[in-house]
């Protein structure tokens, strides 16, 4: 379902700010209520935490990776990192966000997650007995018949406003996200910011396609504004960052004050990664940090070989029919189905929403795979965008061939049709 855009998130809380006379750069105080959830007291103490603190070499992480990733966020935060105490290497970023929740959330806190989500933010929130308090992006209609954009997806600044209480103990932000593929932009990022200062509320920042950004965009990180670094912890994956998904190595960045819950929670869950996945990751961010900002980079040459098979799949969806949403980041592209309602049958006695019977009919009929985009939303908002699927553009140069194959060959099935 598409709509005006209202006014902008920064527009509403640059009124707010001047009447109510706060703003980031006066909030610099570190965060007041306490962090960790009550399950963790008592068992932050126990022999392995307190006498592996004695070994010199004691880090939650193999030294080389947790010094390199370290090395690399001072750069791109502009402050100085303990490798030590301030990194933590978790086994894939699934496990940080497993830490993060059973670390932070308690029975009655509230999270408030953005939609479209990663679909294990909610059932995370509420294994660790919190309650998930939903926030849609929403769509604005695109001007002159252009494509439509992820950045075109905005937070309505009242509804976001709306959904900080007393009870809010912490905001998941996933930019560029999965899997719209927005990358929200400093302006939002400062808005989201200052509610969080306001109101004393934690950041939990997933930026596992950190590095997957495309046209020239800024990925402004959220921890490196004003009154953020206390309250925020950077979620990080190897599997995206070096495209090596099987490895299973992720990690979290931040204060230590914050890190040292995750710590507890990682001690008495999984413990460990493998230190083999860690040290070849270790070698790739060695490699890149004497590389960083080259033309030669890894982390400037994904990208740019990404947004060739975006704009090459763009143009294959534009033929056939859907109208893609071009993104800003990631390696999802979320496309309007609406036009092919007439081709897919209705099943008979099925409440099953339009995108997931034309995602089955899409696969059956024409050998090509999505997900359902309502499958990225709260219940209670799923059935306003049941005319949109999501697309996999990382691919291997066969598999993206025969995808783009088989949308060649459905649009000459159109034209003869």
């Amino acid at each position: 379902m598409l709509r005006r855009a209202g006014p902008s998130l920064r527009h509403f809380l640059l009124e707010r700010k001047s009447s109510a006379g706060y703003s980031l750069c006066s909030r610099e105080a570190k965060m007041s209520r306490p962090v960790q959830a009550r399950r963790l007291e008592g068992i932050d103490k126990n022999i392995w935490v307190e006498f592996v603190k004695l070994a010199a070499t004691y880090s939650k992480g193999h030294p080389p990776l947790v010094t390199a990733l370290a090395q690399l966020f001072e750069k791109v935060l502009g402050r100085e990192l303990d490798p030590m105490t301030n990194v933590m290497v978790t086994v894939g970023a699934y496990q940080a966000l497993f830490c993060c929740f059973q670390a932070f959330v308690d029975e009655g806190d509230e999270v408030i997650i953005i939609e479209p989500f990663f679909d294990c933010y909610e059932p995370m929130v509420k294994m660790a007995g919190g309650t998930p308090v939903f926030v849609p992006l929403r769509p604005k209609a695109p001007k002159d018949g252009k494509l439509m954009s992820s950045a075109d997806w905005q937070l309505d600044p009242a509804e976001l406003a709306s959904k900080f209480s007393e009870r809010t103990k912490a905001i998941v932000l996933n930019s560029p996200n999965n899997p719209l593929g927005k990358v929200f932009s400093r302006g939002e990022l400062e808005v989201i910011a200052e509610l969080c200062v306001k109101h004393d509320v934690l950041c939990i920042s997933d930026e596992v396609y950190e590095w997957l950004v495309y046209d020239g965009r800024e990925n402004t990180r959220i921890a490196s504004l004003p009154g953020m670094w206390d309250r925020t912890v950077i979620i990080g994956s190897a599997g995206k960052t070096f495209s090596a998904t099987g490895w299973k190595v992720g990690w979290t960045v931040g204060p230590d004050r914050l890190l040292r819950h995750l710590r507890t929670v990682h001690q008495n869950s999984v413990y460990h990664c493998a230190t083999i996945a860690q040290e070849a990751v270790a070698q790739g961010f060695q490699r890149e940090l004497a590389l960083f900002g080259k033309p030669e980079s890894y982390f400037v040459q994904l990208p740019r070989a990404l947004q060739q098979k975006r704009d090459l799949l763009i143009q294959s969806l534009v033929a056939v029919g859907m109208k893609p949403v071009v993104p800003e980041g990631t390696y999802f592209l979320v496309a309007d189905i609406s036009e092919f309602k007439s081709d897919v049958p209705e099943v008979p006695n099925s409440d099953e929403p339009y995108d997931y019977r034309f995602t089955k009919w899409m696969m059956k009929n024409k050998g090509l795979a999505a997900i359902p985009l309502s499958a990225f939303y709260s219940e209670a908002h799923k059935n306003n965008y049941t005319n949109f699927i999501r697309f996999c553009f990382a691919k291997e140069e066969a598999t993206l061939k025969a995808a783009n194959d088989i949308l060649q060959k459905w649009k000459k099935e159109k034209t003869s049709s």
